[in-house]
């Protein structure tokens, strides 16, 4: 069965014309938040939207957040439509849902309650069930402070079950608290489970490259592409919210892990950006991290600082931020004369590409830029092992990458490729045991393999 949705973006004068809000963060075109919210309503499955519109607020008024004439004419088209929920997109306090719901005859969800829905739906793993269902719980909490006007009645009870004169609400807080306790042990047993996964992946020489960036700015269409996966690929809102992981062979012939990973929205509710923490720190522990863009959204700017935002809240500091890769994506979208100045900039930049995730269109080059930043601080050696030294070939072999190899009566000749930091443990750990033939630190925009020295041949 289909609901019809009315979408209501509250529109406050009071916030000016768009540009930088008081505290720094850019505005968005009242009718693109709007649009916003209209796609996060059919992400959900069941809902129809029936009508959208922007509502202009002087000021919220604190029973119903619209005046009293906005609350008629607005009951008067929710009549019309048959509209059985409105979304209201922003901050509804519970006083004004249940106001609101008694005047309107209908359901209401406010933005927050809108996104934990959504991510409820896409919840998939065990984790991001349970994440979800805290976050809900949370948010329930809160609803619970003076909501129903039922819940302030008394009720007798046992002294295990809540003392003599204890009230509904008293009873309903106690109850979800206790939910959240046993939801929050049994996350405790997923997350040291996903930090023993984190653990092993650190002993595989594969670096973590992670995308991160607003929902729908084609991340998993770029990941699909890159690396020739399936995962679920939609123009939707959150179409990913389990994180997922690939294997992906540079030019250079090293290996990384790519990281595809839920995405980013503005006014990202904070039960979800604590609840997500666990998740989300698979960024945190990449080695490199791709910021995806859509580079044709009006809002752009805009959703590129909610991004930088949410990255900061997970402990991404600033000189991290600056090490990331900027992803300009979707530039088949835009119009020509754009597309050509995006990428004529971004061919001047070492720390941005210009791609179309669809098409394909500067995925090579990005790749390429990929493998230059990753190997940047790495170390081509060239040396030779006794032929007994089967552990220590077996140890280069784990945590480098091997770009020729030969085998004669003398023993193994290696050329490798790898971390400074692995090269070091590795002379620690069999001293004496290797001939070091040769060691370069390749330049950070070489791909191809250096030039043979001399005394390579055995």
């Amino acid at each position: 069965m289909t609901t019809r949705v009315l979408v209501l973006h509250p529109d406050l004068k009071s916030r000016g014309a768009r540009g930088a809000r008081d505290d720094g963060a850019l505005l968005r075109d009242a009718h693109g938040k709007l649009e916003e919210a209209s796609g996060l309503t059919a992400a959900l499955p069941g809902l129809e939207v029936a009508d959208a519109m922007v509502v202009r607020v002087a000021a919220p008024n604190p029973g119903h957040l619209f005046g009293s004439g906005k609350v008629e004419e607005l009951k008067a088209r929710i009549a019309a439509e048959d509209v059985g929920l409105v979304i209201i997109d922003g901050p509804v306090s519970p006083i004004q849902q249940r106001n609101l719901e008694k005047a309107w005859d209908c359901k209401i969800l406010d933005r927050t309650g809108l996104i934990l829905e959504i991510f409820g739906d896409r919840a998939r793993t065990r984790e991001g069930v349970l994440q979800v269902e805290l976050a809900h719980l949370h948010y329930a909490k809160s609803r619970l402070v003076r909501s129903w006007t039922h819940l302030e009645r008394q009720r007798g009870g046992l002294g295990f079950v809540g003392g003599p004169g204890e009230t509904q609400i008293e009873a309903d807080r106690r109850a979800i608290n206790e939910k959240i306790a046993k939801i929050e042990k049994k996350l405790e047993s997923v997350v040291k489970t996903r930090t023993l996964h984190r653990a092993s992946r650190r002993k595989i020489p594969y670096p973590i490259v992670a995308l991160v960036g607003y929902t729908n700015a084609g991340k998993s269409t770029l990941f699909n592409y890159m690396t020739e996966a399936d995962v679920m690929a939609k123009d939707m809102l959150f179409a990913t919210l389990d994180p997922t992981m690939r294997g992906l062979t540079l030019p250079s012939g090293r290996k990384v892990i790519l990281s595809d990973t839920v995405g980013f929205i503005s006014d990202l509710p904070t039960q979800l950006v604590a609840a997500f923490r666990a998740t989300l720190e698979e960024v945190l522990e990449a080695d490199l991290i791709l910021h995806v863009r859509d580079v044709s959204h009006a809002d752009a700017d805009a959703q590129k600082a909610d991004v930088l935002s949410v990255l900061g809240q997970l402990g991404v500091d600033e000189r991290g931020r600056e090490a990331m890769i900027e992803v300009r994506n979707k530039i088949d979208l835009m119009p020509e004369e754009a597309r050509l100045a995006i990428l004529n900039e971004t061919g001047r930049a070492s720390d941005a590409g210009a791609v179309s995730a669809v098409t394909g269109e500067g995925v090579e080059e990005l790749v390429s830029m990929i493998d230059a930043r990753l190997g940047a601080e790495e170390v081509v050696r060239r040396m030779r092992l006794p032929l007994q030294a089967g552990e220590g070939l077996a140890w280069l072999r784990a945590r480098c990458t091997i770009l020729d190899m030969r085998q004669d009566d003398k023993g193994f000749w290696l050329a490798l490729r790898g971390s400074p930091e692995d090269f070091g443990r590795f002379d620690k750990r069999f001293a004496g045991v290797a001939d070091i033939l040769f060691e370069q630190r390749p330049q950070p925009v070489a791909v191809e393999e250096p030039e043979e020295p001399g005394g390579w041949q055995p």
